[in-house]
């Protein structure tokens, strides 16, 4: 075992490197998987709420979809910042060097506004192109346009969210970032149907709901983080541009922008696609598939994050046997819920799809494409701890190509293509997605094997 180091703190309960990997591990994913079905939630109630819309519940929800693409890429610039900053100030953390813990911190904050900020103007700048772009129709571009056009409004307010949030739970406040999420939705959840129905709002309301819980959340980390309580705080000084300090941020959340972009463009070009060769009700259907795919990711996702304070607090403090250990217990519980997961949604996928419309025409089409979208959903939890374990020892070389690989490299052309090949028209956008969870996931665990592991054997030391 390596020599611990000591940090400018004592409490146990921040120190990663003392106790059972397994129960520190469940300790932070626990509150982040709740805190992240909840923060599904924000979209998911709204979806709900607008797909029961009477006489335009299909076309509201499918102007809800056609907008999800710049929703994403706003949350892929917080992803940026966030999962950037927050493992290198966890690994910072480790070595006991609180100092530089706190200018990642403040400079990931700086970041996080002058982008909201520059993210709002262009994206009121060039809204309305942008929709029909992204596979708006006649018929779907209002409903698009005015959720939208309100969301916008938040932008700041959700990239701080979900950008500095990931500070609290570094630290090991893993209730306290969970509060942040369970707060904003709670308030959504009881403003949705208050705006939407009570208001008579409709897609406007879901909008105005959303941007209100987000600003609450915004607030919550703010003061959390300038608060008493927290271990490093949000101070002035550590706000001061340090471009250095910026260039590793963004070298390291340069993988998850890219994951959450490439996302973000697999949306495009899936709803434009499917536009073409199926119209609205696929694209309706790829926009429920999403939504459950988002519920059904929660755990893994959760636990493989709440993984990577401890990973890098461990990495940093070289206890490597430690990080071998975490390595092993988050691969074996991400692979075994996700293949639950695979079974539960091809013997009930009418379930799912219910939830969101009972429309005869969209269980006929949207049970087939379901079962096809997540055939073998067990290997995105390969992707999932592979991209992980390179996030949190900080390779980000690796973290960034694997991010690349599955949805720019794969999906996106295969998406193009599948449907023109043996007539499979729409069915060969929703096969996309397994294919690349195969191939993507298993070269990037295989590789995470191959390259992490013989470095924690020999002490860290690269040769």
């Amino acid at each position: 075992m390596g020599t611990r180091v000591k940090t400018l703190h004592s409490v146990e309960e921040h120190d990663f490197s003392r106790g059972s990997m397994l129960g520190n591990i469940f300790r932070l994913s626990l509150p982040l998987i709740l805190a992240q079905f909840i923060n599904v939630l924000y979209n998911i109630v709204d979806r709900v709420y607008i797909g029961r819309l009477p006489g335009a519940s299909a076309a509201a929800l499918t102007g809800l979809g056609v907008a999800f693409p710049v929703i994403t890429a706003i949350t892929a610039f917080s992803y940026l910042v966030g999962t950037g900053g927050a493992p290198l100030c966890s690994i910072e953390r480790g070595r006991g060097n609180m100092e530089k813990a706190g200018r990642i911190m403040g400079n990931s904050f700086l970041m996080t506004l002058v982008m909201g900020v520059l993210l709002t103007v262009v994206g009121f700048l060039i809204k309305d192109p942008l929709l029909y772009a992204l596979g708006a129709s006649r018929d779907t571009f209002g409903y698009a346009n005015d959720y939208l056009s309100i969301y916008l409004l938040g932008t700041v307010c959700v990239m701080i969210t979900l950008s500095m949030n990931g500070f609290i739970n570094c630290q090991g406040f893993a209730g306290t970032g969970m509060c942040t999420v369970l707060i904003g939705a709670v308030i959504n959840i009881i403003l949705d149907p208050v705006f939407i129905f009570g208001f008579h709002m409709g897609v406007k309301g879901a909008a105005v709901a959303t941007v209100i819980s987000q600003t609450v959340s915004a607030l919550w980390v703010v003061f959390f983080l300038r608060g008493k309580k927290t271990l490093l705080k949000l101070q002035r000084r550590y706000m001061k541009p340090d471009f250095g300090c910026m260039k590793e941020i963004l070298a390291l959340g340069l993988s998850g922008f890219i994951m959450a972009a490439t996302n973000c463009a697999v949306q495009v070009v899936c709803n434009v696609t499917l536009q073409s060769v199926g119209g609205d009700v696929y694209v309706g259907i790829m926009t429920i598939v999403n939504s459950v795919r988002e519920v059904l990711s929660v755990p893994s996702q959760g636990f493989t994050q709440g993984a990577q304070p401890v990973l890098g607090f461990n990495y940093g403090a070289r206890e490597y046997g430690r990080v071998r250990t975490g390595i092993k217990i988050m691969s074996v519980v991400c692979m075994a819920y996700t293949t639950v997961v695979w079974i539960f949604t091809m013997l009930f996928p009418a379930v799912f799809i219910r939830l969101f419309n009972g429309g005869e025409e969209l269980l006929k089409l949207g049970v087939p494409s379901m079962r096809i979208y997540f055939f073998g959903f067990c290997f995105m939890s390969l992707q999932f701890a592979g991209q992980s374990v390179f996030t949190a020892l900080g390779k980000a070389k690796q973290a960034i190509f694997f991010s690349l690989l599955r949805k720019a490299v794969i999906v996106i052309p295969l998406t193009l293509w599948l449907p023109s090949v043996a007539g499979l028209g729409a069915k060969g956008v929703f096969l996309a997605e397994p294919i690349s969870n195969f191939i993507g996931g298993t070269a990037c665990f295989v590789t995470m094997l191959c390259v992490v592991l013989p470095e924690l054997s020999r002490g860290g030391k690269r040769p």
